[in-house]
């Protein structure tokens, strides 16, 4: 690769989306190609140019890949142009005052080896690098946000109550899971296999786990795991799941709806049919959006950083190297192929 030097005109690879998608995406869904980028802001711009370094797959993308998108505060993705989404990167040059030439930012950035952003007042430059900084695609990053509003902010936990988490091996459910440990509740999560089970218990330091794909009635299974009822659900999948926890919910139950990854791919969505107990129970779901607690992300770093710093959280990454796997990585994670949070090293500084 050409040298960075700020002025140059080096190669640049991206990750090209081709069209909007139906059904589970496919590597074939995008292409990735080289084009040229010259490495400075235009002059009188208050842009940021930025090399890449690290680049985060999370579910929200999927909504990204249909037409008119779900996942709205952040929009489509558009056919023809490198797909873009949550990443770590260094600064090369700047037209911002709040940015200048080697500051390590994260937020949302191109699928490309280089970017051109234009609107850097949302990324947050990063301050503490005596942690990984892949982890400001994670623990420290979106996921790490979506985790604190969700648990902290939507469920207000108590010592000693009892918590299960969908997905709990993911980027977001892992830290759920740690958080309401750390608290003193009894933790359950779900995972799609046995190794993922298995980290749940052994390293993430869950009570107990199970795989719902060996599990013919799930409701039994809940009933199992939680004789007296759940008090706090954090909601990752949705579909026949969500139906199960509502037959199994205490009484003023919360739920915190982070996302729903086993309806993102249907073209009919399941319907939910147990939704008569939110009555019963006085329960309470909340969908939620991370982005709108920002505000609140010097909490999530004063409550984080001494635990991963004291090494009381564990935080797991599946990395793949080469923006050339991005596609792979993406896909995979739809397909549960990923053991934790999946990462693209495209670059090491």
């Amino acid at each position: 690769m050409a040298s960075d030097g700020v002025g140059a005109e080096v190669s640049n690879k991206q990750v090209i989306f081709r069209d909007y998608v139906t059904g589970f995406p496919k590597e074939s869904d995008m292409h990735v190609t080289s084009g040229t980028i010259r490495l400075e802001v235009p002059e009188g711009s208050n842009s940021v140019l930025v090399k890449n370094l690290y680049l985060s797959c999370d579910p929200y993308m999927r909504g990204r890949m249909n037409p008119s998108t779900d996942a709205g505060y952040i929009g489509s993705f558009t056919p023809g142009s490198p797909i873009n989404g949550y990443g770590v990167a260094k600064v090369l040059d700047s037209g911002h005052t709040n940015f200048k030439k080697g500051d390590l930012v994260w937020g949302i950035t191109g699928w490309e080896e280089y970017s051109l952003i234009t609107a850097p007042e949302a990324l947050f430059k990063i301050q503490h690098t005596d942690v990984p900084l892949s982890y400001y695609t994670g623990i420290l990053g979106m996921p790490g946000m979506t985790a604190y509003a969700g648990f902290y902010e939507i469920c207000s936990p108590k010592k000693g109550e009892n918590v299960f988490i969908s997905a709990a091996s993911g980027a977001v459910g892992q830290l759920v899971g740690q958080f309401a440990k750390l608290l003193g509740c009894y933790v359950v999560g779900s995972a799609g296999s046995k190794d993922k089970v298995d980290l749940l218990k052994e390293k993430f330091g869950f009570d107990e786990a199970f795989n719902y794909k060996e599990e013919p009635d799930l409701a039994a299974a809940l009933k199992r795991y939680f004789p007296g009822g759940i008090d706090i659900y954090f909601e990752n999948v949705g579909g026949k799941m969500l139906d199960a926890v509502l037959l199994n919910m205490r009484v003023h139950c919360r739920i915190a709806a982070c996302g729903m990854i086993s309806q993102y791919n249907l073209e009919k969505p399941e319907g939910v049919h147990n939704l008569t107990n939110v009555i019963l129970r006085q329960a309470r779901i909340e969908g939620f959006l991370a982005p709108n607690y920002y505000h609140k992300y010097p909490q999530l770093l004063e409550l984080v950083l001494p635990y991963i710093r004291e090494g009381k959280i564990t935080y797991v990454e599946d990395k793949t190297e080469g923006i050339e796997s991005g596609p792979a990585a993406l896909v995979g994670l739809f397909r549960g192929r990923n053991v934790g949070k999946q990462v693209v090293v495209v670059a090491r500084e």
